[in-house]
Formats: C-alpha cells, sequence, structure tokens
C-alpha cells in the first residue's frame, strides 16, 4: 500500500459530504495529493506483461471500488478479487449489513453506504469501479465513474431505459475507459465457438432464432397488483434515498427490497432483462443484428400497470446485414407460455432458458450463458462433427479480461459498443412488454416511429430531483 496508510489517503483527498465531485475538482484534488505513492495501477509498471495472470504484487494491480457487495455484485467482487489483479480498496452499499459481511472478506477497504461520498472522498485512489446493484441505480454510479476517469464493470442490462444506455455508450468512448457488461458468457465457451463457426461460415443464413426463459421469476406469484405496496418499517442501516437513486421515492417495502425490485417496471426489466443479455448475446454481436426495425408483443399473459406479464411472448424483426438475410428473433418467457420446436429437434429435451437458432440449412441449439451450441438433430451433428472448427487456447475469464482491459492489455469482450445496443434491444422488448401491439423502430433516428408513448418510454420519467447531473456528465 505505499508509505501512507487508506485511512489518511481518504482523509487527504476528503470533501464535504455529499458533495457532487466534477472532474475539475478531481483534478484539484489529485495534484493536492501527488506525494501519496499509491499510484492508480494505468500508471505503474508494465512488467505484468510477462508475469502469469494472478501473480501481480499489489502495486501493479487494479485499485477497484465495488458499488453493492452483495447478491450479484457480491459474486463479482470475490471473481474480480480471485483474479489476483484487482485490490479492493472500497465497498459501497445502501445496506449497512451487507458492508459488514463484506468488511470481513476485505477489511482493509474503505466502507461506504452513498457512492457519491465514495468518489467524493477517495477518488484518487480508484482505478475501476464494479457496479452491481438493480437496473434503475447503474446508470448514475456509472457515469459519474466514467466521467471521473474510471473503468467501469457494470451488470446487465446496462442501464434502465434505451436513452441511458446511449449516454453510457457515449461516456465510455469521450472517457475512453475500459467497459464491459456482466454478461460472463461472453467470455465463455458459446462465445469463442460461435465466433470460430460463424467465422467458418457453419452459422450463416440465419433467418429466426427463438430464445426462452420459461422459470418461475418472483412476480409470478403475487396475485393481482392495483398500485406500489404500503410502507413497511425501515431496516436498520439502509439508506432507501440512495437506494431510490434518479427513481420516483416510494415507500419501503420488502416486495421491492431486496429481489423483488426486478419485477416492477420502474426499477427492473423483467426476465427478459436478467437472462436476455445471458442468452442472446453472441448471436446479437456475431450475427450483426444492430437495432430491429420492429418488436411485436404477440402474447402478455395478465398485462399490468406496475409490473411484468405473468407471461409474454415477443417478435424482433431485423432487416438484411450486407449478405445477411432478414431475421426474426422470439422471445418466451413465463411458466405457462408455449415454445415452437423445429421438426429437427423432435425427442431432444431443452432446459428453462436456451436458444433455437434456424438458418436455411441447419437447426443449432444450446442452453445459456457459457453453454456452447449443437446441431439438431444429433445425427447430423454427428456426421458434420470432423468438418466443425475446434475451439482451442486459454483466455481469460469475463472478470479478468476487464482487469486486463483496465491495464491496456486486452480489450472488453462484452465493451459498452457491443453490450450498449444488445441491452437497448432488450429495452424496446420491455417498452412493448408495458404497452403490447406493435412498435415500428428507425434504426437511424432511434425513434419509435408509430407510437408517441411508446417513443417517449425510451427517455423514461424525468430523474428525481437532486439526481438530474448524472444525465449531464
Amino acid at each position: 500500500m505505499g508509505g501512507r496508510s487508506l485511512e489518511k489517503i481518504v482523509k487527504r483527498v476528503t470533501t464535504k459530504p455529499m458533495a457532487m465531485t466534477t472532474r475539475r475538482d478531481f483534478l484539484k484534488r489529485a495534484l493536492a495529493a501527488s506525494t501519496i505513492t499509491i499510484l492508480p495501477a494505468c500508471m505503474a509498471p508494465r512488467s505484468e506483461k510477462s508475469r502469469p495472470v494472478g501473480e501481480l504484487p499489489p502495486s501493479e494491480r487494479i485499485n477497484l471500488a465495488c458499488v453493492g457487495v452483495a447478491n450479484q455484485g457480491g459474486g463479482d467482487m470475490k471473481a474480480l478479487a480471485a483474479s489476483g489483479l484487482a485490490n479492493v480498496v472500497a465497498l459501497c452499499d445502501v445496506d449497512g449489513k451487507a458492508l459488514d459481511s463484506a468488511s470481513k472478506q476485505f477489511p482493509g477497504a474503505a466502507r461506504f453506504q452513498d457512492f457519491r461520498q465514495m468518489f467524493d472522498k477517495m477518488a484518487a485512489g480508484i482505478d475501476a469501479v464494479c457496479v452491481g446493484i438493480p437496473d434503475h441505480s447503474h446508470f448514475p454510479v456509472a457515469m459519474l465513474a466514467m466521467s471521473l476517469g474510471k473503468h467501469v464493470y457494470v451488470e446487465k442490462p446496462l442501464a434502465h431505459t434505451f436513452n441511458e444506455i446511449e449516454l453510457m455508450m457515449a461516456a465510455a468512448r469521450k472517457y475512453k475507459v475500459a467497459a464491459q457488461m456482466g454478461n460472463q458468457g461472453h467470455s465463455g465457451g458459446n462465445y469463442f465457438q460461435f465466433k470460430a463457426w460463424t467465422e467458418a461460415g457453419i452459422i450463416k443464413n440465419v433467418t429466426r432464432a427463438d430464445a426462452f426463459m420459461l422459470g418461475k421469476r418472483r412476480w409470478h406469484t403475487w396475485g393481482v397488483i392495483n398500485g406500489y405496496p404500503p410502507a413497511e418499517p425501515m431496516p436498520p442501516n439502509l439508506d432507501w434515498d440512495v437506494w431510490t437513486g434518479t427513481a420516483p421515492m416510494h415507500d419501503f417495502s420488502k416486495r421491492l427490497h431486496p429481489g423483488d425490485w426486478r419485477g416492477w417496471f420502474i426499477y427492473g426489466n423483467g426476465a427478459l432483462g436478467d437472462w436476455g443479455p445471458h442468452i442472446l448475446d453472441t448471436m446479437h454481436e456475431f450475427l450483426d443484428l444492430g437495432l430491429p426495425v420492429e418488436v411485436s408483443a404477440i402474447n402478455r399473459d395478465t398485462p399490468n400497470e406496475f409490473i411484468f406479464p405473468m407471461a409474454s411472448t415477443l417478435k424482433f424483426s431485423f432487416p438484411a446485414r450486407g449478405d445477411k438475410p432478414p431475421m426474426e428473433i422470439r422471445w418466451y418467457d413465463g411458466l405457462k407460455n408455449h415454445l415452437e420446436l423445429p421438426p429437427e429437434m423432435v425427442g431432444i429435451k431443452m432446459g428453462s432458458a436456451g436458444k433455437v437458432i434456424r438458418s436455411k440449412d441447419l437447426v443449432f441449439y444450446g442452453g445459456s450463458h457459457s453453454d456452447i451450441l449443437r446441431i439438431a438433430p444429433d445425427a447430423k451433428m454427428k456426421a458434420m462433427i470432423d468438418t466443425l472448427p475446434k475451439v482451442v487456447g486459454k483466455n481469460s475469464g469475463h472478470h479478468a479480461n476487464f482487469l486486463l482491459a483496465a491495464k491496456g492489455i486486452e480489450k472488453c469482450r462484452s465493451n459498452f459498443d457491443v453490450a450498449g445496443p444488445l441491452s437497448q434491444v432488450l429495452m424496446l422488448g420491455v417498452i412493448a412488454q408495458r404497452l403490447g401491439g406493435t412498435l415500428k423502430f428507425d434504426r437511424e433516428t432511434k425513434h419509435i416511429t408509430n407510437n408517441e408513448q411508446a417513443n417517449a418510454m425510451l427517455t423514461g420519467l424525468p430523474p428525481r430531483k437532486g439526481w438530474e447531473q448524472f444525465y449531464k456528465l
């Protein structure tokens, strides 16, 4: 840690509580703290290039702040630390109980319940930030971090609205940071297989894909919902104002936090936002899908103004792209939804989440995350086995890939220019789940052209008072 303790570094760059950190303020503090012997890892010697991953000394690791230290955020925190490429120097969570648990794992890390205070007090000691919190809160944390030159690992989907994602993509380019979305399968077997099979011409002329998540979701058991839940006693040491973030303020309820937020339109993105990034990611990138021209809600079971349908079937229509034919993706979620399988898959059992990809010549199928594809029927794959590209070599995992990108050694595989358009496709699907009908989308102007209400949802509700500044960074 150099010649000074973390506590002294924090004290040196402390500003008034709740003050907004600007880039100018940050530079002033960095200059004032120029005698500190800890340097951001981007300024450390590059001797790590000759050293195996996982054996970097602390002085050459990325100084990492983790915003969200329980559940998925906690899993990301552990994986990033276990890579041997990061020092966890700051823990931030609205829940003091979660901080207590994380502090036992990283006793030397500073603790915060408000990410704004974290950046105000120790921005100069942070290289990168992991954002593992509810969907509606991704945007302000990631935007502030990037505006201060911090690399960001942001859980999926990138943000809560189409426009927030647009601003985040622009910020990653503007501030020239490594920016990775947390769809881990994008660094797994399915990623490298899909890439190799596409480049070899095995996967080509795709005209339709079916993607599904037919498992039980939290909101499936809620019954009739006519409004937001009544107030419940606030848990001790919970900062509800920061948890609410840019969203409208509602009373605390265990039906909103923890976990249940994903079922509410104003906080989450449902099964599509949760599982779509894991199931659709490789086909979206390697089939050059970009944004659709039309999204239709074929089926909505028990649509509701506040929460996601009990089941939904959506159709995304994509135009021809170069020599690739027009293509449609059908999305299925819900316990009682019906998935149409092609005749080639008779007798093949699928799990609760996965995909079926139909080309003019072949049918491919697989699960979620890193699950590799197979060709249906199995006899067809056995006959082709000797002609299929072999995927060889060892590659960095998703978390290590991000940290190596932050050090300038690799490039983020699920960087925002890749993950952003994928997440925007999902946001268009969420609007269709909310409103029903067919939405026509202009890929050039990025507007919904046949529904004013839907077009307004691309931006979403105005941010809560006091949170507007994050949209101006």
